[in-house]
């Protein structure tokens, strides 16, 4: 079983969104600071070291030492030279280091490495490196005694602690980071402050909506929303709208099944009241209490009638029951419901058939069978209604060729109906003009309302312009096509 999602936050979700980039992307920036810094700390640093290396490197003479003793001499008088320019440093440490043309040492820190690029040019070269397990920053120049390229070049090298341009970078770091702390808490707040804002006619809105009264149907006011809401609040609008129009309907719907149910009842009341009336008397006969009762069974009749046809209304109208659709046989659900009425064209002498396939798979579709064998009864049995006696009504199945529609017709040769009203029977309690027969007005609303739920189109002609032939009454020809390949795709 599947646990239901928990509700989120529209203004939380927005909020995370934002602010999450944001703590994700202020730790990068401290880290680039941090490499910047580390940057801008080297630069003057790097300058003074490599003037210093230039200095010394001044400081070697053109002309190496003959002897050990002018060797000695050499190396006393770089020394002191290299003393007086490397001021001493309370933070770092500097080393110095002179290697004559064939690489020997002729002066300084012996612990130096050696740089492992050739030698070339004049410029002072930088490189970081590690004497006595400290990291330094290393700067070196060749030397050349003539001052020419390819000439024997001793190296010179200077090498400094990084205690002075970590603190500058440390001190850099602070600088940019700490007013950071500041104000990342201060955007925080601020996003919270705007998104609240942003947000407050959303709040309006649904306190607008509480207020309004349950009957309340009207549109809600558009003009006042956020432009993006405007979608949401026109989709409610109209959902109102919809729902005003269906509440109207079912209004009209029980005001006129309650203007219909009332005659019947009506008739009930008096007739038992004369009959009750009659037998108080004492001058009731058997004959004038027959009759009574013959109305009251009479009004019960067509209440019952009434009662059943309401119920099919709403069962035509109940779309989760129009959406259960399973395989039939139009042909087979015809034949029966004509054999069913067989008794009723009888009684009033009319000549009732049916026309078509007897079964197989020419007449099946897909539909709702309950909803579907409503509608032939209730055609059928309009048909006999306004159908005179020796008169003729045909019920006829026609399936197509190309298996793309099933037709469903009934037939009668009663009075037909006018082209002006065609469209009118198929409302709710709608009665043909001039006719004298009893019913509710019922019976075509409900078959239109199935028609409607199996995606089948229904349509009224007058009988005789099937044949071509010229009638006394007209008649009247409802058919009703089903799509065969829509309703199984539906399925």
């Amino acid at each position: 079983m599947s646990t239901p999602r928990e509700q989120r936050s529209l203004f939380g979700e927005i909020l995370d969104w934002m602010l999450a980039p944001l703590l994700l992307l202020w730790p990068m920036s401290v880290a680039l600071t941090w490499l910047v810094a580390q940057n801008i700390a080297n630069r003057p640093y790097d300058r003074e070291l490599g003037e210093l290396a230039r200095a010394v490197a001044r400081q070697v003479p053109t002309v190496s030492a003959p002897d050990a003793a002018a060797r000695r001499r050499l190396k006393s008088d770089l020394e002191h030279a290299a003393t007086l320019l490397l001021r001493p440093d309370d933070n770092d440490s500097v080393f110095f280091q002179v290697l004559g043309t064939r690489g020997e040492l002729v002066a300084g820190d012996p612990d130096l490495p050696v740089p492992a690029d050739v030698p070339g040019g004049v410029e002072v070269r930088f490189r970081d490196d590690v004497i006595r397990e400290e990291p330094v920053r290393v700067a070196y120049v060749w030397a050349r005694p003539g001052g020419t390229e390819g000439e024997p070049a001793s190296l010179v090298q200077l090498a400094e602690t990084l205690d002075k341009r970590s603190r500058l970078a440390t001190e850099i770091i602070k600088g940019v980071i700490l007013p950071q702390f500041v104000i990342l808490p201060l955007a925080v707040l601020l996003v919270w402050m705007a998104l609240a804002r942003g947000i407050r006619p959303l709040a309006e809105l649904q306190q607008r909506i509480r207020e309004r009264e349950s009957t309340d149907l009207s549109p809600i006011e558009e003009r006042h929303v956020p432009e993006e809401v405007a979608p949401l609040v026109g989709a409610i609008n109209d959902l109102l709208t919809r729902l005003d129009q269906s509440i109207a309907t079912q209004r009209h719907f029980l005001a006129d099944a309650a203007h219909q149910l009332k005659t019947p009842l009506a008739g009930l009341r008096t007739q038992a009241e004369l009959a009750e009336r009659e037998i108080d008397s004492g001058h009731g006969n058997p004959q004038s209490l027959k009759h009574s009762l013959q109305q009251i069974a009479l009004s019960s009749q067509r209440a019952a009638h009434m009662v059943n046809q309401l119920l099919a209304m709403a069962r035509a109208e109940d779309k989760e029951q129009s959406l259960r659709h399973q395989p039939l046989d139009l042909a087979e659900i015809t034949m029966e419901t004509v054999r069913d009425f067989v008794p009723k064209a009888m009684d009033k002498r009319i000549d009732l058939g049916y026309e078509g396939p007897e079964g197989g798979d020419a007449a099946r579709l897909v539909g709702q069978p309950v909803l579907v064998r409503e509608m032939v009864r209730n055609l059928v049995d309009n048909a006999l209604q306004y159908t005179p006696a020796g008169g003729t009504v045909t019920a006829r199945v026609t399936p197509d060729p190309f298996g793309q529609v099933v037709v469903l017709q009934v037939e009668d040769t009663g009075p037909g109906i006018a082209p002006a009203e065609r469209e009118l029977v198929f409302q709710p309690f709608y009665r043909a003009l001039g006719t004298n027969v009893d019913g509710s007005g019922l019976g075509l609303a409900i078959v239109q309302e199935i028609a409607t739920a199996h995606g089948a189109e229904i349509s009224v002609t007058d009988a005789h312009a099937r044949t071509g032939s010229p009638a006394a009454t007209p008649g009247a020809l409802f058919t009703v096509r089903f799509p065969v390949q829509a309703a199984a795709d539906e399925a």
